[in-house]
């Protein structure tokens, strides 16, 4: 598989977060996000973002996830999607995010 191959396996989506509250049973703080992903629907993430970002500020952003990597269950919680982000200089959870305004669900290429 070349790498533009691989690129093109991942499936990145533009998503709205539309509720986002604590998942007190993590080990780690994080997290319980519902992501709105256009025609794909809402699907469910766990993410570590507590240290720069509150629920009530992630609700309404829009985000970058990857949208078929699996389920996976962390802290009883169902994650569907990865909703990615990159360190700061102090290792918090930057969100990656649209420069502007988009439709949910567009694809990342």
């Amino acid at each position: 598989m070349t790498g533009l191959e691989a690129f093109e396996a991942l499936d990145l989506r533009v998503g709205r977060i539309v509720r986002a509250e604590p998942n007190e049973k993590a080990r780690k703080p994080a997290y319980k996000l519902w992501v709105d992903l256009g025609p794909l629907g809402v699907r469910t993430s766990s993410a570590q973002l507590t240290e720069l970002y509150t629920p009530e500020g992630l609700q309404g952003r829009l985000v970058i996830a990857a949208v078929n990597l699996g389920v996976r269950r962390i802290a009883g919680f169902s994650s569907e999607v990865l909703v990615l982000g990159v360190p700061d200089a102090e290792g918090r959870v930057v969100l990656l995010t649209p420069e502007r305004e988009v439709p949910p669900g567009g694809r990342v290429f």
